[in-house]
This record gives structure tokens, sequence and C-alpha cells, in this order.
């Protein structure tokens, strides 16, 4: 293999083909541009709204105002050139078959596999957080699940060496063992993973009409916390602005 194959091109009329011969014989068009405009905003809440700006709150304040505006910018230019590569190769494989035709084969295996990545990060991510919702609602109920059900290994194994008498701490404490391993593992997690994974196993369709659902749900929540929360806005609290 020359170094120059590295970065051949395969040519947007092949592609067209052969994403034309695979559409006819085993695809079907089942989203539209509202059903993939929910599903955008579907992740834009999921993993902006309800999992990191707690975070991102406590560390910058008030301030993290300004971050949402970058990032819905950057989100914005992100948009119009994925509108630009769909336009011009309007096949199914997303950013691996758009590199592939524009920078060439080197570039499209190292997206492709930056996108395992980020969808393998994304989903843990998401559902770590989605635990700790569920998990509180459940408290709220008076249901308790032990500490060691639900939080992930490395993190109670970090809280108990830093001696942090928290969830952590108390998980690895009262974790049952298998030998020396301690059993400890988020199981909500694991379990709305399951779920997901069996829900886009069934089919396109069946996924979409629940994404779509979810999305709605979303959209109300985040509409009544800014309509309630606008009877509690304390301007003391914007100071200092950027601490």
């Amino acid at each position: 293999m020359s170094f120059k194959s590295l970065f051949r091109k395969k040519s947007a009329t092949v592609v067209l083909k052969e994403g034309s011969d695979l559409e006819h014989a085993t695809l079907h068009k089942v989203l539209n541009v509202r059903d993939l405009t929910f599903f955008g905003i579907a992740a834009i809440i999921g993993g902006g709204t309800f999992s990191a700006i707690g975070n991102a709150c406590f560390s910058g304040g008030p301030a993290v105002i300004l971050l949402y505006v970058i990032c819905a910018i950057a989100c914005g230019f992100t948009a119009m050139c994925y509108a630009e590569f769909a336009a011009r190769v309007p096949v199914s494989g997303s950013a691996y078959t758009y590199a592939y035709v524009s920078f060439g084969e080197l570039f499209a295996w190292i997206i492709g596999w930056a996108l395992l990545m980020e969808y393998s990060i994304g989903n843990i991510y998401i559902a770590f957080s989605w635990s700790g919702y569920f998990t509180n609602l459940l408290e709220g109920f008076g249901m308790h699940l032990p500490e060691w059900l639900t939080i992930n290994y490395k993190a109670a194994h970090a809280a108990f060496i830093e001696g942090k008498v928290n969830e952590g701490f108390t998980a690895w404490s009262n974790a049952p063992q298998l030998g020396s391993l301690r059993i400890i593992f988020d199981l909500p997690a694991v379990v709305i993973n399951i779920l997901i994974t069996c829900l886009v196993f069934i089919g396109t369709k069946e996924s979409r009409n629940f994404s779509n659902l979810m999305v709605m749900i979303k959209l109300a929540v985040v509409v009544l916390v800014i309509l309630v929360g606008a009877f509690y806005i304390d301007i003391d609290n914007w100071t200092p602005f950027m601490p």
C-alpha cells in the first residue's frame, strides 16, 4: 500500500450509485425534516440542558450563558456544513461518507472511529446523568437503591481512595465482593442503555415515534421551568458574573 493510496477519494458518482442500489434493496425512507429536527433537539436538550448545565453553572456561574451562545453559533455552522455535504452527497453514511468523498480514505477512517467513540461515550454520559435523575425520583417515592447499584466503579474507587464521605465512599465500603472484586455498577444506566438498544433494534420508525414523544415532553418541561422560574429571579445571584 502506497502513501498516496491513503488519500484516495471515492467519486461522488460512485457513492450515489451505491447508495441508490442499497436504498432500493434494503432501506426505506421513514424520517422527514421534522423527525430529523426533533432528533437534533433531543440530543441538544438531553446532553446540554439536562446533563451538563448543572456542572457548568457550578463552575462558571452566570457566565455560562455566554458558553451556550458560543456553542449555538458553532452548532449553526456545523449544521450548515452538514446541509451542504448532504445536498452534494445525499446518501447514508454521514460524516464518514462525506469525508471519503471530500478528503480521502484516511480521513474517513479516522472520522469513522471518532464517530464510534463519540456515540459510545455520549451514550454513557447521558445514561449516567439519567440514572441520577431516576434515582432521585425513586428517593422521592421512598424507594432506595443501594449505593453500589447507582454509581460507576471508577467513581466509587476514587471516592474511597480520597476519603470522601459521600455516595462513592459508601458504595465502595458496602459493595458485595466476588473474590477480591467489588461488585459496583450503575444499574439504572445499564438498564436504560439496554432498553434504548432494544428500541433501536426494533426499527427506525418505532425509534422515531418514541423520540418525538420524548422531545415534546422535554420541550414542555423546559418551557415550564422558564415560566415558573421567571417568578423567582434574584439579580443578586448574577454577581459575580464570571467567578
